[in-house]
This record gives structure tokens, C-alpha cells and sequence, in this order.
């Protein structure tokens, strides 16, 4: 009996024993195995975009710099604007003191002529004190002093007082010309941002993925082109319809339809398109600007885009066409923010040579319309100017500016 006992203590011993060195083991196994997994997730390969995918990003992103881009334009008109005021009051206070100076020379002449004279006057303390208008108040010390002291006294205050404002106007400026400048810089900043991660996403690419990618950027092309095809198509029906018309109402009066119907007609058949702009002088006169818009707008084909730019030997999109209009006389805010704003707005069907076609919801980008669907613009950053379906972008809505 004891020696079973014994043996039953044994097993008992290895039975306590056993689970114990078989719970280790299995927690081992079970850390080791997390450890493996915690080492294999951050080296597992995050899923590679397509290159659709790459191409809607890389376009968004170009999208995203043409909004910085009118950002960094209206902050930099907005520091240039603020500058040209802050030389201009800086230069009036510096005249301004100069006058100060010449009333506080001519009051130093009395005190010193006082002095000479063996007595300390009024004067004298006047242009010694901290505060001049404390005397100025006193009736006593103006009776004592001649008409002539007091005529000098009296313009020295009104000139103290006028550089003070300037002063102070100038030190809000400076702060509103800073404020601008923290602007301009951070939309700078914002543009380059964007461009260098739109670079990368591109450079990343195989020469597979850059091929496919340039095959979905000519298949976009084509569909845009195919779109300008028919628009110019309908263009050319409308100027025959135009034509026949006019035609047609000019042979009126020999079929004996009377002068005055004719006359009637005749005026009728020049807004007959639906331009919007009134008789034919007034389609003449806007067709004579827009010839001068597209030469200008011709020349510069084959020119870089560079954001920021407004010419002559860059452009971005509004830079472009704020030049064009320049060239016929016409002053365009420097934004397509702003410039969209000018003038009539057109229907994309009603699209004249010289209109200005805006696009996208958030109108970062502009181009000039030249008629058969296409337009003239700076397109984006490793671009050139060139000319373009209108279909290739999301159009916003058109602006005839003059």
C-alpha cells in the first residue's frame, strides 16, 4: 500500500506537471506566431493602384493645383496691390514729416530769437513739451503771442496730426501687405505640394502601366476631338441656315415684299443666331476684338505652362487669357474666380470665336474659344499652350467678355 500510494503521488506529480508544460508550449507557439504576423504586416505590400485609378488621381491632382494655382494668383495681385499702396503712403509720410520738420524749424527760429533775447517765452516751451496741445488750450498763452507765432503753432499741430495718421495707416497696410504675404507663400507651397505627389504617382509607374496610361489618355483625346467634330458640324449648319436666310431676306424687296419689310428683316437676321449682343454692329465690333484675341492667343502656341505665369514667355490658363483680351483692349482680372464674372454669360451651343470657356465645378481652368469645338489654352504644368477640344474637361459654363 504505501508503494502505491507512492506511485499515485508520482503520477499525480507528472499529471500537475504536464498540463502546465503543455499550456507554455502553446503559449509559445501562440506569441511566436503573433510575432511572425506583427513582423509580416507592416512589410505586406499595400494593394498597387491601377493605372485608372493612377490616372483619375494624377488628374485630380493637377485639378487641385490649377485651384492653388488662382489661390497663389489672387494672393500675389492682392501682395502687389498692397505693396504699390504701402511705397505710396510710406513716401507721403516721409513728406509729410519733412513738412513737420520745417514748422518745428521755424518754431525753434522764435525760441532761439527769445532766448537771445534773455527771456524763456511760451514758445520756447511749447516746442520743448511732451505734449504741445496742453498749451494750446491755455487762452493765456495765446494772448501772449503774436499772430504770426500762433498762425506757425497752429500748422505745426495740423501737420503733426496729418503724420500720425499717415503713420498709422501705413503700419495697418504693412500688416495687411504681411497677411498677404503669408497667403501668397502658403498657396505657393500648396501648388508644389501637389505637383511633386501627382510627379511621383507617374514616376512610380512601369513602362507597362505608362503605356496604358497613354493609350487611356488618347482614347480621352478621341472622344473629345469626336465631340468638336459635331459641334463644328452644327456650327457650319447654323452659318449656312445664317446665310440662306440672309439670302433669302435680301431677295424680298425684288420680289416686291416693299423696302420697309426688308429693312425690318435685314435687322432681325443679324441676332437671328441668338448671340445675344445686339445688331450687327454691335456682332462686328466684338468680332474685331476676338480677331485681335486669337491672334494673340495663335502667337503664343508652343509656350510653356508655368503656374504663376502671365507671359510672354509662359502662361497659366488665366495669364493666357487676360494677355489675349489685353492685346484687343480689354482688362481681365488676373483669376478665373474673378474673370468669370465678366461680361455675358453664353450657352456652350452659342460659343463665339474670343469667348472664354471655363471649367470644372471649383473654375480653376480657362481656355479661349477659336470655334469647331476647340479653344486655345495653357493646358498644365509639363504642357504647352496649345489648342484643344473644349470636351476635354467638364465644362463649367462660358463668359463673352466684351
Amino acid at each position: 500500500m504505501p508503494t502505491l500510494a507512492s506511485h499515485r503521488k508520482s503520477r499525480t506529480r507528472i499529471r500537475t506537471t504536464a498540463p502546465a508544460v503543455g499550456m507554455t508550449t502553446a503559449a509559445i507557439a501562440s506569441i511566436s506566431l503573433l510575432g511572425q504576423s506583427a513582423q509580416a504586416a507592416p512589410t505586406e505590400p499595400s494593394p498597387h493602384p491601377t493605372v485608372e485609378e493612377v490616372q483619375k488621381k494624377v488628374d485630380d491632382l493637377y485639378r487641385q493645383a490649377g485651384t492653388s494655382t488662382q489661390s497663389y494668383n489672387k494672393a500675389k495681385e492682392a501682395t502687389d496691390s498692397r505693396r504699390k499702396s504701402v511705397d505710396g503712403l510710406l513716401d507721403d509720410v516721409a513728406k509729410r514729416t519733412e513738412k513737420l520738420n520745417d514748422a518745428r524749424r521755424k518754431l525753434g527760429g522764435f525760441a532761439a530769437a527769445q532766448y537771445r533775447s534773455g527771456t524763456v517765452t511760451p514758445t520756447a516751451a511749447l516746442l520743448l513739451a511732451d505734449s504741445p496741445q496742453q498749451y494750446f488750450d491755455q487762452n493765456q498763452l495765446m494772448d501772449r503771442m503774436t499772430e504770426r507765432q500762433k498762425s506757425y503753432i497752429t500748422d505745426y499741430e495740423k501737420k503733426q496730426d496729418e503724420a500720425a495718421k499717415e503713420r498709422a495707416e501705413a503700419t495697418r497696410s504693412l500688416e495687411k501687405l504681411t497677411e498677404s504675404q503669408a497667403t501668397l507663400k502658403a498657396s505657393k507651397q500648396d501648388v508644389q505640394k501637389k505637383l511633386a505627389k501627382a510627379r511621383d504617382m507617374l514616376s512610380d509607374l512601369t513602362a507597362e502601366e505608362k503605356a496604358r496610361l497613354a493609350a487611356l489618355e488618347k482614347k480621352r483625346e478621341a472622344e473629345a476631338t469626336r465631340k468638336a467634330e459635331e459641334k463644328a458640324k452644327a456650327e457650319a449648319k447654323d452659318r449656312a441656315d445664317a446665310e440662306r436666310k440672309r439670302q433669302e431676306e435680301a431677295a424680298k424687296p425684288e420680289d416686291g415684299a416693299g423696302g420697309g419689310a426688308g429693312t425690318g428683316g435685314g435687322t432681325g437676321s443679324d441676332t437671328a443666331p441668338g448671340t445675344g449682343t445686339g445688331g450687327s454692329e454691335s456682332g462686328g465690333a466684338y468680332a474685331a476684338k476676338a480677331e485681335k484675341v486669337l491672334a494673340y492667343a495663335r502667337a503664343q502656341v508652343g509656350k510653356p505652362y508655368v503656374w504663376g505665369a502671365a507671359g510672354p514667355s509662359s502662361y497659366d490658363c488665366s495669364g493666357l487669357t487676360q494677355g489675349a483680351w489685353k492685346a484687343a483692349g480689354v482688362d481681365l482680372p488676373r483669376t478665373t474666380w474673378d474673370q468669370v464674372k465678366v461680361g455675358t454669360r453664353i450657352a456652350t451651343g452659342s460659343l463665339k470665336p474670343g469667348d472664354l470657356v471655363f471649367f470644372y465645378d471649383d473654375i480653376s481652368h480657362v481656355g479661349i474659344y477659336i470655334g469647331d469645338g476647340k479653344m486655345i489654352h495653357a493646358p498644365k504644368p509639363g504642357a504647352y499652350v496649345r489648342e484643344e477640344s473644349i470636351y476635354y474637361m467638364p465644362i463649367y459654363g462660358s463668359v463673352r467678355p466684351a
